[in-house]
């Protein structure tokens, strides 16, 4: 077998790793997903005891349903989350970690964690989407339809919990922009006694309509999607809380309300002013919301009363750039205290708060909170943006005695990746490393084995800092090349921008990088201005604009690799490549510095940033009806006339991220302008490409155009 052969069939060598931990709060077990093989994409639910270690499979999908055809929400949240298995790649449990929930082929299913015990529900409604037992077991809901479902798990009786007064509303369900820039996938929660849902309301009314057609089908009709482009209108996004029959409801709706809930109640805030909600929690103190302005300049946190909907400031925020979204708050401790991530301008740093302190030092950036086990934070954070290490801070600990950040402790080392959960004193650490291939996961102790095949390639990389501003670049050659070998073309692989870094202490990081290299390349990549984990301020270096420091930055890194091998790098054939935004920055690199760049191959890129998300592109590149010359300067289109280097456009047909309008529009304005270019139209393929043989193909596509056009420079 071929490495790309292999990198297909494993999902990028993902299949097989264990992962969506669910820790008991006794600590007695963990669940967790696992498919059960390398190149098995199935995903099935185990448990660990955490005693012994000893691991137990608790629902198979083989031996349950067939995968079959995915409801459209279920397919779009795959999308939005990159999933690439298939079988139960999502579950949710009650609070004791007892009972979980989740759909496979569109059919609920609960599993008794404790004795193995797996049951299919009758829903009144199919396919069902995002099921969640309520905190006492005793209930699950679903969204099935755009409507907010309930099953009693004692009489079976399945209820509507609120119906959507027209074919654009939902209830229930993340709206497009959430579960794409914002991280949050969900769409409810429940209340701590099960009493109650807090549900998220969309109104997709005022969002444009755009069609995504399959050509290679046209018997088919075309795909409607709702997508808000950079300064169009967004969803309409509110909240209601329902309280469910048996509770005592101070505040009552219609009487079809009353007869399925108990009472339905709006949530209460400026949604004009904050029109994005962020994330929601629940705990036993009541509701807490963030909402954040359409220009993401402020953040409000915001109490909610959960009998009358009204809402009270909390914490507000405002930055004169952006303000950034952390992962996983808010949170609070058992004793109340808030934990929040806080930008410090002064020190350039992004630090945790618990309650009115940061328990962090300066230099150390936080990535994520992971969990709020009691008084103990356990959360992600990069000192070195190259590795992401786990820390747990000890409330309890003597705040008097907090000298050298005492209640700080580093649960990981060396160079790596790593991230993790706790709850009841258990933790569990997941890691993967510069020194070693794979995925490896311990809980007290014992490891949780992982399926996961090992690449048949052992990359050998080389991480540098590039220029003034240590621009974290990793070079890696030819497997056994040696000095006097002669030149290698070299080939940049970046993605370049916000929210993603390639130049990472994994080993497997970089398996495709070595295989190119293996190919006759001498292989670049590089963080720049706008990537994470270097602080505030190099986050917002872009902004206003991707193109100077982005591209400068690339630069940089490829002059300091030659530098160090200047008997390997042929600076005189320089190829470029890369997807999304990466794609983006591979045919702006021909375009704008042809001196630099001789060849690139553009995977779906964002060639006219004013067909790209409203949150995401707003952020950096502000409102197009307020700053339209960002957009300008930003966009390929008036650049065709420029292309004087081989180009190859590759794009999936059934892209709704990056549509693969951007590609054809490029397309006809090289036309126009007499440019020879590639397009290598994808039929059938999303944003990912996650089937087999086009994955495997398209390597060895980019590598041949590539070698060609490099070759043919004079």
């Amino acid at each position: 077998m071929s490495f790309p052969q292999q990198s297909a069939r494993t999902r990028r060598f993902s299949l097989g790793v264990p992962r969506g931990f669910q820790i008991a709060p006794d600590g007695s077990h963990v669940s967790f997903l696992r498919t059960q093989g390398g190149t098995d994409p199935v995903t099935c639910l185990w448990t660990i005891d955490a005693a012994s270690g000893a691991e137990r499979l608790i629902a198979d999908p083989g031996d349950l349903a067939a995968d079959g055809d995915l409801p459209a929400v279920e397919r779009a949240r795959r999308e939005r989350a990159r999933e690439q298995a298939g079988g139960i790649v999502g579950y949710a449990t009650d609070r004791d970690v007892t009972l979980a929930a989740f759909a496979l082929a569109g059919q609920l299913f609960t599993a008794d964690l404790r004795t193995g015990t797996v049951q299919a529900l009758e829903t009144a409604k199919t396919p069902v989407f995002d099921p969640r037992p309520d905190p006492a077991g005793r209930r699950v809901a679903y969204v099935s339809g755009r409507t907010l479902h309930m099953v009693d798990l004692t009489t079976g009786e399945d209820t509507a919990l609120v119906r959507p007064e027209t074919e654009q509303v939902s209830y229930g369900v993340a709206e497009f922009i959430a579960a794409e820039e914002m991280q949050r996938m969900r769409g409810y929660w429940w209340s701590p006694d099960g009493a109650a849902l807090l549900v998220a309301r969309v109104d997709e009314t005022p969002v444009e309509r755009w069609h995504i057609a399959d050509p290679a089908n046209p018997d088919r009709p075309a795909q409607e999607v709702a997508y808000p482009a950079a300064g169009t209108p967004n969803a309409y996004v509110s909240l209601v809380i329902l309280r469910l029959n048996g509770a005592s409801a101070r505040t009552a709706g219609s009487a079809e309300d009353r007869a399925s809930t108990g009472s339905r109640t709006a949530v209460a805030w400026d949604r004009g002013e904050f029109p994005y909600l962020v994330n929601a929690y629940w705990d036993e103190r009541g509701p807490l919301i963030v909402v954040q302005s359409r220009d993401q300049r402020a953040m409000r946190l915001l109490r909610v009363d959960p009998w009358n909907g009204e809402t009270r400031l909390e914490l507000a925020d405002t930055d004169p750039v952006w303000l950034e979204i952390v992962p996983g708050v808010p949170a609070r401790t058992s004793s109340g205290a808030l934990v929040r991530a806080v930008d410090d301008r002064e020190t350039d740093t992004r630090r945790l708060m618990v309650g009115d302190t940061p328990v962090t030092p300066v230099g150390l950036q936080i990535r994520s909170v992971l969990d709020v086990d009691g008084e103990t934070v356990l959360f992600s954070a990069s000192q070195e943006p190259t590795e992401v290490h786990v820390y747990l801070f000890d409330g309890a600990a003597d705040p008097h005695d907090m000298d050298g950040w005492g209640a700080l402790a580093r649960l990981t080392s060396g160079p790596g990746v790593f991230s993790g959960r706790r709850s009841g004193g258990v933790t569990v650490l997941t890691g993967s490393r510069l020194d070693r291939p794979g995925v490896t996961t311990t809980v007290n102790g014992f490891e949780i084995a992982s399926r996961a095949e090992t690449p048949l390639i052992t990359p050998s990389v080389e991480l540098l800092r590039a220029g003034e501003r240590e621009i974290r670049t990793a070079v890696l050659l030819p497997t056994g090349w040696q000095p006097g070998a002669g030149r290698l073309p070299v080939l940049m692989d970046p993605y370049g921008g916000p929210h993603a870094q390639r130049v990472v202490a994994v080993q497997r990081a970089y398996c495709e990088a070595q295989w190119l290299a293996d190919q006759g390349f001498a292989v670049v990549i590089a963080d720049g201005r706008g990537t994470p984990a270097r602080g505030p301020a190099w986050e917002r270096a872009v902004h206003g604009d991707f193109v100077t420091p982005v591209l400068e930055d690339q630069i940089t890194a490829l002059e300091e690799a030659a530098r160090h091998h200047p008997e390997a790098l042929d600076l005189r054939r320089v190829g470029i490549r890369g997807w999304s935004f990466g794609g983006w920055l591979a045919a702006l690199a021909v375009l704008r510095r042809p001196d630099v760049f001789h060849a690139a191959v553009a995977g779906a890129p964002v060639t006219d940033w004013r067909l790209y998300d409203t949150h995401y592109t707003e952020r950096y590149l502000g409102h197009p009806n307020e700053e339209p010359d960002n957009y300008v300067r930003n966009s390929l289109l008036a650049d065709a006339a420029k292309l004087e280097r081989p180009l190859m456009l590759i794009h999936g047909l059934a892209d709704d991220n990056v549509v693969a309008a951007h590609t054809l529009r490029l397309s006809s304005a090289l036309v126009a302008a007499g440019r020879p270019h590639t397009v290598l139209p994808l039929s059938g393929v999303t944003h990912m490409t996650p089937q087999e043989v086009v994955a495997e193909n398209l390597l060895h596509l980019q590598v041949e155009f590539l070698r060609r056009s490099l070759d043919a420079v004079t």
